[in-house]
């Protein structure tokens, strides 16, 4: 019995699915009057301040103008407003740098993804911006790379970005994960990932159930099933999902600890929690690995009477066996002869035929094996031939049985036996013959 082609492969998030955790926040900086501005890391700690290039009044007001116009959802006066400012002659770096941050943060609003990330970079190719300026700036063109599905992109920016930041946080890390992750680059996604989990317990926090499932997936392509399992043992903590328990279930199956499989299978069943067909077929499949063919049996019975596992030849055949092997030999028959009327060939019958012999219903084994004959496809119709000669001699028929005797003897591999039953069964019809005779002479 192959455990394996019914075994539960782990589940996984797709990409997609996995980047919807991450939340992009376009950057809209207020501007500011000329001077110098501290600058604080993403942690809301101060760090060294590089110096604000000055604004002329003109254009603060132009900005400031167009602002209101944005936050008031005018977006095409918006960008009127800002188009108009794009062509006075005289612009600083500083000011450029705020006009296409502006122009960036509206097209995102508008779901103008490419023009977005074209205004992007124009802030970041400007020379000597301001430190927060340029740090969101980078890490807003990042997320939307990660938007548009440049995920090459979206890794060298968000590189960028670590350089320029002291303290960044686990989201940060996280999305580069999931950069590299999506370049299936696994290895070095996974050490960003395994930074941001440390970072979170080390606080005493619990891990984000998204950060659980980028490690999940990535250890999966590395084929690295312990430590997999281990991110699935807190998932199921965390996050109590069926789906979880069946993966870990699965992860077992990898690592040939079917004990494991079993119980963490048994536990959603008990649960109600196990109700696909193929679910509960591995669960039987189980039970009979590890010799509980009762519940096999019961669980089988019960899940094609629900109409949720297929009462297909197999899955009968199983049924049947699970029965046989629970020492219930009447219940093992009507699963077995419902199986053999759905099969073409004779072995189900052969099968039943040897049920009903183990039963002592020696007439119904005679009629199951004629079905057998009848049908064909027998591998082995010698043995066949044995188990009729058999029934036919038990029910007293030795003529018909002498020539299933014969015909099995014609096969090398029953040749043995069948001579030794066929000496034995001319022995008893003689001696019957003989007795027949006896008490008609004492009759006349």
């Amino acid at each position: 019995m192959s455990i394996r082609n019914t075994s539960f492969r782990p589940l996984f998030l797709c990409g997609a699915m996995l980047l919807c955790a991450f939340v992009v926040t376009p950057v809209f900086l207020a501007v500011t009057a000329p001077g110098a501005i501290a600058q604080e890391s993403e942690s809301g700690q101060k760090r060294k301040t590089r110096k604000t290039p000055s604004m002329s009044e003109k254009v603060y007001n132009k900005l400031t103008e167009a602002q209101e116009l944005i936050e008031a959802k005018d977006y095409d006066a918006g960008l009127a407003a800002l188009s108009d400012l794009a062509r006075e002659p005289k612009l600083s770096d500083y000011e450029k740098a705020q006009l296409y941050n502006y122009f960036a943060y509206t097209y995102f609003t508008l779901e103008r993804y490419d023009d977005a990330i074209s205004s992007y970079e124009k802030v970041l190719a400007q020379p000597d911006l301001p430190e927060a300026l340029e740090t969101n700036s980078l890490y807003t063109l990042a997320q939307l790379y990660f938007i548009i599905e440049n995920y090459r992109k979206a890794v060298d920016i968000i590189n960028r970005w670590f350089a320029l930041t002291e303290k960044p946080t686990e989201n940060a890390y996280m999305l580069l994960g999931q950069g590299y992750y999506q370049l299936e680059d696994y290895k070095n996604s996974l050490v960003p990932l395994k930074k941001a989990y440390g970072m979170v317990t080390g606080r005493g926090d619990t891990p984000k159930e998204n950060l659980l499932l980028l490690l999940r997936v990535n250890y999966f392509n590395l084929n690295d099933y312990e430590n997999m399992l281990d991110v699935l043992k807190e998932l199921v903590v965390y996050y109590p999902k069926p789906e979880y328990w069946l993966t870990m279930a699965g992860t077992y199956s990898e690592l040939k600890r079917l004990d494991k499989q079993m119980s963490i299978l048994e536990m959603l069943y008990e649960a109600g929690l196990l109700q696909r067909g193929n679910q509960q077929l591995n669960l039987a499949n189980l039970y009979m690995l590890h010799e509980a063919p009762y519940k096999a049996a019961v669980l089988l019975e019960k899940g094609m009477g629900e109409g949720k596992i297929e009462e297909n030849i197999r899955n009968l055949r199983l049924l049947s066996q699970a029965w046989l092997q629970a020492q219930e030999s009447e219940k093992s028959l009507p699963p077995l002869i419902q199986a053999a009327r759905l099969s073409k060939d004779g072995e189900l019958d052969m099968r039943i035929a040897q049920a009903y012999i183990n039963l002592y219903r020696y007439e119904e084994a005679v009629d199951a094996l004629r079905t057998a004959f009848k049908k064909g496809g027998l591998k082995r119709a010698d043995q066949a031939n044995i188990m009729l000669g058999l029934a036919l001699f038990e029910t007293q028929k030795f003529d018909a049985s002498i020539k299933a005797f014969a015909e099995a003897s014609k096969d090398k591999r029953s040749r043995k036996a069948a001579e030794t039953w066929l000496g034995y069964v001319n022995s008893e019809k003689n001696r019957k013959k003989q007795l027949e005779e006896s008490l008609k002479q004492r009759r006349s």
